[in-house]
């Protein structure tokens, strides 16, 4: 789906804003969340969340090993291949993610969404 400033939208699943809440006495007295089919506008659209600290490091290594990665002594770069083969699991699931459009809404009731994924949410 793609989304667009100005577009009304509903949430498509319930969303915890708060931990449960505790009073001094120890008694839970409940969280806070915001419902499913919550009803907004959106305020703002924006592309591709920034890759992760992983993702950035698996890049700087992979580039490393492929324009170094002959000139080092065997060990190194077996230590090198090892760390990049670590972080090879964050790197696939960022690549199967794709483009991560994040948006910010507004909803009715005064709450904003920030940084949330268009996953969650579906025309109004």
């Amino acid at each position: 789906m793609t989304l667009s400033e100005g577009q009304r939208v509903k949430l498509a699943a319930d969303i915890g804003l708060a931990d449960a809440v505790a009073r001094p006495t120890g008694a839970v007295v409940g969280f806070l969340s915001l419902g499913e089919g919550a009803a907004g506008t959106v305020e703002r659209v924006e592309g591709h969340r920034p890759p992760g600290h992983a993702v950035l490091e698996y890049e700087r290594l992979k580039s490393l090993l492929g324009d170094y990665g002959h000139t080092m002594p065997a060990e190194s770069r077996k230590r090198l291949e090892e760390e990049v083969a670590a972080l090879e699991p964050e790197w696939a699931a960022f690549q199967r993610e794709g483009s991560r459009v994040t948006v910010r809404v507004r909803f009715d009731n005064g709450f904003v969404l920030d940084g949330a994924h268009e996953d969650v949410l579906t025309p109004a």
